[in-house]
């Protein structure tokens, strides 16, 4: 679908309290809200909004707090107060229930929407989902990666480690961070406490994680389930250094109502919201999102 244009991409300036919220939203048809990663906007999703728009959703896609023109982040912001946004925004555009969508950070936003807000969501999909505890060395790679001030090589090199999988290209990701806001962020992230919520949910989820082979996230996800009657979590063999961050989430999700993980090899953790290669390009997108959330 390269070349295809926007369906009717706008944004709106969406108010929740003294805050407002920049949201971009673009196609018709059911609800599919995307959070991004830390640090970073929704424009990250670009190429993949477009080819969900053009596959009958309507994405709708919240700027984070500080991020494009949504208000910065006030004193004692948690994810609590990201959750109520999110539902801020789905109620504002009449769009309950809708699938809710988060990238790395934006899962724990994802998650604590569908606790908060049951009635507003309709499923969640935790894409590269951050991990309950970060593996060794991990925050410090994202840290460098998103800071402006550091050697360029040196921002590569730890994007290549926290980021990107072998082979693919890590400097579109030099652009796009928000470092400033890298404290109320971190803060935010500690509350409610992740021991009281995070083996809980409401809405089916779908836990898909990248490993590192060759692999392409559209391509995968064509091999989707029918409908979302997940089963229990089943055993995989993940690649060795990959496998602590997956199972430490899975794990304490496996118990959930409708869960189920897919480990996705050659996506990098950025690789979820690239474009798809040329094989990919006529496949449907977000099977099993698509079919299983339709």
């Amino acid at each position: 679908m390269t070349g295809a244009q926007p369906l009717n991409r706008k944004r709106e300036a969406v108010r929740h309290g003294d805050a407002t919220l920049d949201v971009i939203v673009e196609g018709a048809g059911p609800a599919l809200v995307l959070l991004p990663s830390s640090l970073r906007d929704s424009l990250d999703f670009d190429p993949l909004a477009e080819r969900l728009a053009h596959q009958g959703w309507r994405v709708i896609r919240p700027q984070p707090r500080g991020m494009g023109h949504s208000s910065p982040p006030t004193a004692g912001m948690t994810l609590a107060t990201l959750a109520d946004d999110v539902a801020a925004v789905i109620d504002h555009l009449s769009a309950a229930p809708a699938v809710v969508v988060g990238h790395a950070y934006g899962h724990w936003v994802a998650r604590q929407t569908d606790l908060r807000h049951p009635q507003r969501v309709r499923g969640v999909v935790a894409l590269g989902a951050a991990a309950r505890v970060f593996p060794p060395g991990m925050a410090e790679s994202l840290a460098i990666a998103s800071d402006p001030v550091q050697r360029e090589e040196d921002r590569l090199a730890a994007l290549r480690h926290c980021m990107f999988a072998p082979g693919n290209d890590p400097a579109p990701w030099l652009a796009g961070w928000y470092p400033q806001w890298r404290a109320a962020y971190r803060a935010a992230s500690q509350w409610p406490p992740r021991d009281t919520w995070y083996d809980q949910g409401h809405a089916p989820l779908l836990d898909l994680h990248a490993l590192g082979a060759a692999h392409d996230l559209l391509r995968v996800m064509k091999h989707g389930h029918a409908g979302w009657r997940w089963p229990h979590a089943t055993g995989a063999a993940y690649q060795q250094g990959h496998a602590q961050r997956v199972f430490q989430f899975g794990d304490a999700l496996a118990h959930c109502r409708g869960y189920e993980r897919l480990a996705l090899g050659g996506a990098g953790h950025a690789r979820f919201l690239a474009d798809g290669d040329e094989e990919a390009q006529g496949e449907e997108v977000g099977s099993p999102v698509v079919h299983g959330l339709g």
